[in-house]
């Protein structure tokens, strides 16, 4: 008795076979998976640092909340490093020791109010590193997938002239070839797009909770320098 592989084996099969037969598929699958690997790999990475980002945050938060003053906020910012916050924090403290050196009172409530959001920017541009690759990927790759399909129809209905022959069995598989690249660009392009929306929108949640600390942190200044 004779055992048939089942239809999606099949497909596999004739899918790969179509793949390693055209030189041009194989450069544009190539350049796609490049574009793909490294996407994933930013988008572990953001996943992960962003979402240890959000757990110090609010531990730093309740402890600076619950803090007297700067000088013990200071003292306990090691146990929470690396923490935007944190980077927000050594900012404003630095302006505000640098003031109360030699009056003991802040004399500039707008310099440290600049140094804050130097600090805030600085850790906005660190968490939005690399994030342009995903929209370039979001947006190049279905033009590549494309071009692919196009090329290698040209050359599917090139193969047909030579071949004298105007049946489907003669240039479908070709065409098929060439769709698969437009396949590719897609399954690229999609994560990409729907991941720089997700991780953009948690950068800018980070970004405005780093705004509202700024706000708590000078409050905090004066209440301990203030005159």
């Amino acid at each position: 008795m004779s055992l048939e592989a089942p239809p999606a084996l099949l497909l596999q099969a004739d899918i790969w076979k179509m793949i390693q037969g055209s030189p041009m598929t194989l450069a544009v699958m190539g350049i796609l998976f490049c574009f793909s690997i490294y996407s994933w790999t930013v988008i572990f990475s953001k996943w992960q640092s962003l979402r240890h980002a959000g757990k110090t945050n609010v531990r730093f938060l309740r402890a600076f909340r619950k803090a007297p003053g700067l000088e013990a906020v200071m003292v306990a910012t090691e146990q929470y490093r690396p923490c935007p916050l944190v980077a927000v924090f050594d900012f404003g403290y630095e302006e505000v020791e640098r003031q109360v050196r030699g009056k003991a009172k802040l004399t500039n409530r707008t310099a440290v109010e600049r140094a804050l959001q130097l600090g805030v920017s600085e850790e906005v541009a660190r968490m939005e590193r690399n994030m342009p690759w995903l929209a370039t990927t979001a947006s190049v790759c279905p033009f590549i997938g494309l071009l692919g399909t196009v090329l290698g129809i040209i050359q599917a209905f090139l193969d047909l002239s030579q071949q004298g022959s105007t049946s489907l069995r003669t240039v479908g598989p070709g065409i098929a070839e060439a769709l698969i690249a437009t396949a590719v660009g897609l399954m690229a392009a999609i994560p990409a797009a729907v991941f720089y929306n997700i991780l953009g929108s948690r950068i800018r949640e980070i970004g405005t909770r780093m705004d509202d600390f700024a706000l708590e942190f000078l409050n905090m200044a004066e209440r301990s320098f203030g005159e």
